[in-house]
């Protein structure tokens, strides 16, 4: 009767605290995330933080980004691992060893049963490995190996009952053997440190030590202490608990908190005085009620390997969560704490605890359905706004005060009348006014009929409303918030999708996705505001949903992050702050973001089921993070891939193919998440996006030199190093050096032969194109001689017109003196007549003429004939210009019969036969 009791006392505890607690964050690794067995019986980190589990299947590597499975090496279930230094120690059946890397980055497994001197026991498995000094002790059912890394020697401790667990208390090796009790290692030998009844009947999960004491915790029993050599039960508040729960694996943290891993149950977290602290199991969280293993790593985060699959959580995190399960709160919408109440407002309705207790929400009779808004008065009174109206909330009451008109979105003070508020209504503004110490609705301000959620009252009483659909309006109000005098749309700023408006230090800011722009009272219009804008990263817009809270302290929810602005101590200037936060992490509807103060630096932030606590206090910016370069491979067109040491220079031959690059930061938190960004020196010099991607791929490089560089950053905090890797594509084999030089050297015989072709061609060309030019040049120089010829022969033509005009003159002059007498005078002037008839200049100068003309004809004529006379000659020159009788009768100044018998007798001096031709002759020579 009394053990169903405490069962169902027991069961009602879980229960209870399932439902209510605030939880740290837990990150589930699946069967498939990790591509291995469901069970994972033990897990350690290496200094790099990369996370070793021994899974069913073999050794599992995470890297903070990839899963990589070793397999052992009789391929039996690996059962324990324990990083020391750079090894990996893992022991599995019939067979232990370490791991360790090689230069590609791959673990490579190395057996250390060579080096022991007895044969390993058949059907033997290793359970646990602890380091001890330079030693490795290996523990199996019945056998603790002690492995001498220094000396590669063995010192084996037998038992014949079976050893359940080794520890190492201080330095000191304990282990528990069933049915005898608990031993140490002194000396080289066990020593027996206590065989009482309890510990023998109890099988004994961990060892610890408390202000020099011994604590023991077993399977079903709970804590033992061992004073003064005699073991106590540890009373604790979580002895019920106890009870019930069946212990399989148990770890202390550095904060000395105890973690309880259970069979059926999940883990169990109890403070250090042994107070109930939480429960996270399958129904909160876990992937797996059985935790096989616990390990906390070198960031204070949780390690369970379970039953089915591994699980993380974050339990230093400054973020914990309240995950509705059960569905009954829904989507969180608002919350306030009043009056040391924490209220919540969701999608069904207003729910309340008491403020820092792990009681259970209670729902408020009443208020089912959408509430938007809760408003502290005064710390008098708190309103609710609901989609039915405005209720205030007595405690666990709610009274209505205004369920004519729907849809209450906010409530805003008038501080000129602290006994009046404004509330934005599905329809308009609304007057609430407090009368004798009740609430309600004075009137409705006329002449505005639009949807208010988003609505500010500026210091010359102008409201100013946000509507997402028309934009910012400004709304001039009478004295008495009775009536709108003047409507006025600002076009200064756009429409924007989830946008907002709220007042922030007096001033009136609106924000949507082109940044904040605050209203400036001297240019009339919204301004960008530099310092501001980047609270809601215009790159990674989702929302512009700005929130002041009670501190003053203003909220902007962007895509990747949640940002606060604080104000700089000594220059007054706003200071911008991140949580990084992401939005598929925050769970929340956009524009509809909504983030409280609980306490001095506790937040509570609405999600789609339930809330994250955040306390800015617990924030460590001090913790440091590096990135790793974990593999480099390259693919060919045939999809076979290779991988290459990624500490040398690799010269990658010259193959279409795809480069990759696998780097990580390990971060296991899970509000927190890694980006990665890279260039490529050589292909481009400007550096990728952010990215949560853990791989650069590049698809057929060209050949030459590059760098690779990649940095890292853990929410927005940059890691400590960055990446740095050279590397070279080969040419290809037809662009080597060897094809270069005989590329080099056809390219020169083509050029020799091209030139010799060229020089041939242009030659002959040459040659024709002289020919022809010196064609030319002769056409024109006979084209010149024959245009000289036509000018001599028109000179002589002159020359013998002249003479002939000349002549003809004189012997009319001479005709007509005739006819008078002749004196004395008139002989003197026939003589003077005759004598320039038979003037020899003109014949000089006709045959000066003639020879320019008929060059060598003369000469021919004297040298054929000799014997001619001057006149013979005279008389040739006018036959070879082919003159009439007439004509040379009166060049000669004789008669035409006197110019046949001069023919008559050339042709005898020149002795021509009678069928020659004079002229014919003349003209021939």
């Amino acid at each position: 009767m009394k053990k169903t009791t405490i069962l169902i006392l027991y069961f009602f505890v879980c229960l209870f605290y399932i439902n209510a607690q605030n939880l740290p964050p837990v990150q589930v690794y699946k069967p498939e995330d990790y591509n291995a067995d469901n069970q994972n019986w033990q897990v350690s980190q290496s200094d790099n933080k990369y996370i070793y589990v021994a899974n069913n299947k073999g050794l599992l590597e995470f890297d903070g980004s990839k899963w990589h499975l070793y397999e052992s090496s009789n391929n039996s279930i690996i059962r324990s691992v324990k990083v020391i230094g750079d090894r990996i120690y893992t022991g599995c059946y019939m067979d232990f060893g370490y791991w360790s890397k090689d230069s590609f980055g791959k673990l490579i497994y190395t057996s250390l049963l060579p080096q022991l001197d007895n044969k390993i026991e058949e059907d033997e498995q290793i359970w646990h490995i602890l380091r001890l000094d330079e030693w490795v002790v290996f523990q199996s059912s019945h056998k603790i190996y002690f492995y001498n890394t220094l000396k590669h020697k063995f010192k084996i401790i037998k038992s014949e009952n079976t050893i359940f667990n080794i520890f190492n208390i201080k330095n000191i090796i304990y282990y528990y053997v069933r049915n005898e009790g608990v031993y140490k290692i002194k000396r080289g030998e066990p020593e027996l440190v206590t065989n009482e009844l309890v510990i023998k009947n109890n099988r004994i999960i961990e060892m610890f030590s408390i202000n020099g004491d011994l604590l023991f915790l077993t399977q079903k029993s709970g804590f033992y202490k061992l004073e003064k050599n005699k073991v106590i039960k540890w009373n604790i508040p979580a002895n019920d608990i106890f009870e019930q729960s069946e212990v399989y694996c148990s770890l202390r943290l550095q904060n000395d908190q105890f973690i309880i891993g259970t069979i059926s149950n999940g883990v169990i977290n109890l403070n250090p005085d042994g107070s109930f602290n939480y429960i996270i199991n399958q129904k909160n969280g876990l992937s797996n009620n059985t935790a096989l293993s616990l390990l906390e790593d070198k960031d204070n985060n949780l390690w369970i390997g379970s039953d089915n699959g591994i699980n993380c959580v974050n339990i230093s995190s400054p973020i914990q969560v309240y995950n509705d399960f059960d569905g009954v709160l829904g989507t969180v919408y608002t919350s306030i704490k009043f009056k040391n109440n924490l209220y919540i407002g969701t999608n069904q309705g207003l729910f309340f605890k008491k403020a820092d207790t792990k009681n259970r929400f209670k729902f408020i009779e009443g208020t089912k359905g959408q509430v938007w808004s809760l408003f502290n008065y005064n710390d008098e009174d708190l309103l609710c706004g609901h989609h039915l109206g405005t209720f205030k909330i007595e405690y666990d009451k709610a009274l209505p005060i205004d369920n004519i008109t729907l849809g209450s979105w906010c409530f805003k003070p008038i501080p000129s009348n602290k006994n009046l508020l404004l509330k934005g209504n599905y329809n308009g503004i609304y007057v609430l006014e407090k009368k004798l110490g009740k609430w309600r609705v004075r009137n409705k301000i006329e002449g505005f009929n639009s949807s208010s959620r988003f609505f500010e009252l500026d210091k010359s009483n102008h409201i100013w409303v946000s509507h997402e659909n028309k934009g910012v309006i400004k709304l001039t109000i009478d004295d008495d918030f009775k009536q709108v005098t003047k409507i006025e749309i600002e076009s200064s700023v756009e429409i924007g999708k989830n946008s907002s408006l709220v007042k922030y230090k007096e001033n009136i800011l609106y924000s949507y996705n082109k940044g904040i722009f605050k209203y400036d009272q001297t240019s009339k219009t919204f301004e960008y505001d530099s310092l501001l804008s980047p609270i809601i990263n215009k790159d990674a817009y989702v929302s512009g949903k700005l929130i002041v809270d009670k501190k003053g302290v203003l909220w902007a929810f962007p895509k990747y992050n949640i940002n606060y602005v604080l104000n700089d101590n000594l220059t007054n200037n706003p200071e911008i702050h991140s949580l990084a936060i992401p939005l598929n992490l925050r769970k929340v509807t956009l524009s509809f973001e909504n983030i409280s103060q609980i306490n001095d630096d506790l937040y509570l932030l609405g999600t789609a089921n339930g809330y994250l606590t955040i306390d800015l206090a617990k924030i460590n910016d001090n913790k440091e993070f590096s990135i790793y370069l974990n593999s480099i491979t390259f693919k060919d067109l045939d999809n076979i891939e290779k991988t290459y040491k990624k500490d040398q220079f690799i010269e990658f031959k010259y193959k279409k193919g795809i480069i990759t690059f696998n780097y990580s930061t390990p971060n296991y938190d899970k509000y927190s998440e890694v980006k990665y960004q890279y260039k490529l020196e050589g292909f481009s010099n400007h550096w990728s996006d952010w990215s949560s991607s853990s791989r650069a791929s590049f698809e057929n490089l060209g050949f030459g030199n590059y760098v690779l560089k990649v940095k890292s950053k853990v929410g927005n905090k940059l890691c400590k190093n960055s990446i740095s890797y050279s590397f070279k594509v080969d040419r290809p084999y037809y662009l080597s050096n060897v094809a270069l030089i005989l590329y080099s050297i056809v390219l020169i015989m083509i050029a020799f032969i091209t030139h010799k072709a060229y020089k041939r061609h242009y030659s002959k060309k040459l040659k024709r194109e002289q020919s022809e030019n010196e064609k030319i040049i002769i056409k024109i120089k006979n084209q010149q001689l024959n245009d000289d010829i036509e000018n001599k022969n028109r000179e002589l033509t002159i020359s013998k017109m002249s003479i002939i005009k000349k002549n003809e003159l004189l012997n009319n002059i001479k005709k007509e003196l005739k006819t008078y007498e002749s004196p004395k005078n008139i002989r003197k002037v026939n003589k003077l007549i005759d004598d320039n008839l038979n003037n020899t200049k003109d014949w000089e100068f006709f045959v000066k003429a003639f020879n320019n003309t008929d060059k060598g004809f003369l000469d021919k004529v004297k040298k054929l004939h000799p014997n001619l006379t001057s006149n013979d000659i005279r008389f040739c020159v006018y036959l070879r210009l082919n003159l009439s009788s007439k004509e040379i009768s009166d060049l000669l100044n004789i008669t035409v019969k006197s110019v046949e018998t001069k023919r008559y007798r050339l042709r005898k001096r020149m002795n021509l036969p009678h069928e020659v031709n004079l002229i014919d002759y003349i003209l021939d020579l």
